[in-house]
């Protein structure tokens, strides 16, 4: 009776928080994990949302990278989405869309934040560092930096 009792309490849950947006398995079983008893239930019911594909971990991903990929560079976002329990494969495929980009993501980042060359050494770390931050590569990060300089100064 606990089982019927509570899955549908947990389902209608678990709709709510997909009709919000994508949830991983993992950061969805831990919402729903507080709501019942029995950890089995809830990996019961992942399992019967991943069979109608209304949780799907290609969508987490796709829709993770969306959102992030204007403001964050890739090792950030790759970082990110191993944190949600995905197959290092599955991130690897989806990153290398976002490989081909990131010199432009770099790019408008750093116009957004600074807009003007570094006048001193202290100033071109603090912009490097603002783009490691971010999750931008060292090469990026220094073809960013040698690139405004050659732009403005054609």
């Amino acid at each position: 009776m606990g089982r019927s009792g509570t899955e549908p309490s947990l389902r209608a849950r678990a709709l709510r928080y997909l009709a919000q947006r994508e949830h991983s398995r993992v950061e969805l079983r831990r919402k729903l994990v507080r709501y019942s008893d029995d950890a089995e239930v809830v990996d019961a019911l992942l399992d019967s949302l991943e069979k109608a594909n209304l949780l799907s971990a290609e969508r987490f991903t796709q829709s993770l990278i969306h959102r992030r990929q204007m403001r964050y560079g890739n090792l950030r976002i790759a970082q990110e989405l191993s944190t949600h329990g995905l197959d290092p494969d599955a991130i690897a495929a989806q990153m290398q869309t976002l490989r081909e980009s990131e010199f432009a993501r770099a790019q408008a980042a750093w116009a957004r934040k600074f807009g003007a060359l570094p006048q001193d050494a202290a100033e071109r770390a603090r912009q490097a560092r603002f783009l490691a931050q971010r999750g931008f590569s060292g090469a990026v990060i220094r073809a960013v930096l040698r690139g405004v300089a050659d732009d403005d100064s054609a």
